[in-house]
């Protein structure tokens, strides 16, 4: 009788620990943003250029969704002695391999002064209750909660006034 391995039929590495495949499906289109700062050095008609030359690139490998111009702003600190820079934020959907060749592109194109590409994750929306709501409901856990705490802030006063006075009658007294 033969004994058989059953990993011997499997890679081992497609195996994960829970026992699933850990080669998943790439993923065809995923959202990006970029944000740029260009550099004010060399005036408004450059930084006019470059906008327009890293949108249509944007637009020729990928959806364009959104730019926002954030304009003129102060940065953090100096980079290349400059205090100020012009901020783009490129909203797109891509493959994943689009974002590589944009930031080669960024890296090497005179007059950025920084950039960063990152993933774009939208949020759930959480529902906001309107505070007419809440004072309708009167919610009891969150009243005690809040009789409590007045409570303790309005005694330590009291305490500290009480040391205080403690003190000044043992000093008296030697």
């Amino acid at each position: 009788m033969e004994i058989k391995n059953p990993c011997s039929q499997t890679n081992l590495r497609d195996i994960s620990l829970k026992g699933g495949n850990l080669k998943k499906m790439a993923k065809l289109s995923e959202k990006y943003e970029t944000m740029v700062v260009f550099s004010l050095k060399d005036g408004e008609e450059q930084i006019e250029g470059l906008k327009e030359k890293f949108t249509t690139l944007i637009e020729s490998n990928a959806e364009l969704i959104s730019v926002n111009e954030w304009g003129k702003r102060r940065l953090a600190y100096p980079i290349n002695y400059e205090i100020d820079g012009y901020y783009v934020l490129y909203g797109f959907d891509c493959k994943p391999d689009f974002p590589m060749e944009l930031e080669r592109v960024l890296n090497i194109t005179e007059g950025i002064l920084r950039f960063l590409t990152v993933v774009r994750v939208d949020a759930p929306a959480k529902p906001v209750p309107e505070e007419s709501e809440e004072v309708a409901e009167g919610k009891p856990e969150e009243v005690g909660e809040v009789a409590e705490a007045e409570e303790t802030t309005a005694g330590v006063p009291e305490e500290v006034e009480e040391v205080s006075e403690n003190q000044d009658e043992g000093g008296s007294g030697e």
